[in-house]
């Protein structure tokens, strides 16, 4: 059961509207590295840990996971909002627009769209914590590419933000693989079985 709080994890107040950085950002939002491929992700692989602990943070981080998927639909949503016919044409928009106008809808920058299949769950502890791991440094990578990108300071924090809570995940996911699993990994390891 969760509790919704109705607030941001972090602020946006975006005053200028910009698609072109729009259609970068929504990546985070049902791109391949996503925060929506994120939280499915570590919300289905949380019924087959076998460890409580270890299944507890897969819920929190799925959870928190909504939340900046929240953050990144307001960005993309206040970089579109109240935009012209004119700029939407001069930005490329307008192939997004014909099918969504401005409303947030999740696909990657390139425009493909989001789909399970950017995502793994395998019930394999061990192999879904490095899967974990490995999400959370691709999406620290996009989060980095999309700040080389724009330099905007009111759109420049909030995704600084989520690139920081990429690293603290990351690092959590690494924790509980040593703490829970080390004997386990151990033993594979070994050779000897």
């Amino acid at each position: 059961m969760w509790s919704y709080e109705k607030r941001l994890e972090f602020p946006v107040n975006i005053k200028e509207p910009n698609a072109m950085l729009a259609q970068a950002i929504i990546s985070q939002y049902g791109g391949p590295d996503g925060e929506m491929g994120a939280s499915m992700r570590y919300l289905s692989q949380r019924y087959s840990m076998p460890y409580r602990e270890v299944a507890g943070l897969l819920t929190d981080i799925g959870t928190e996971e909504l939340a900046h998927l929240e953050i990144v639909a307001t960005i993309v949503h206040q970089l579109t909002r109240n935009l012209s016919m004119e700029e939407i044409e001069k930005c490329g928009f307008a192939n997004y627009y014909v099918d969504h106008t401005v409303g947030v809808w999740p696909q990657a920058a390139s425009g493909f769209p989001f789909t399970a299949a950017q995502f793994q769950v395998t019930g394999d502890p061990i192999t879904d914590l490095m899967e974990d791991m490995a999400a959370e440094q691709k999406a620290r990578t996009t989060y980095d590419n999309i700040l080389r990108l724009i330099k905007e300071p009111d759109v420049c924090e909030p995704i600084k933000f989520l690139r920081m809570r990429e690293i603290v995940h990351f690092q959590r996911f690494g924790e509980a693989k040593r703490a829970k699993l080390s004997g386990f990994w151990g033993y594979f390891e070994s050779g000897i079985h």
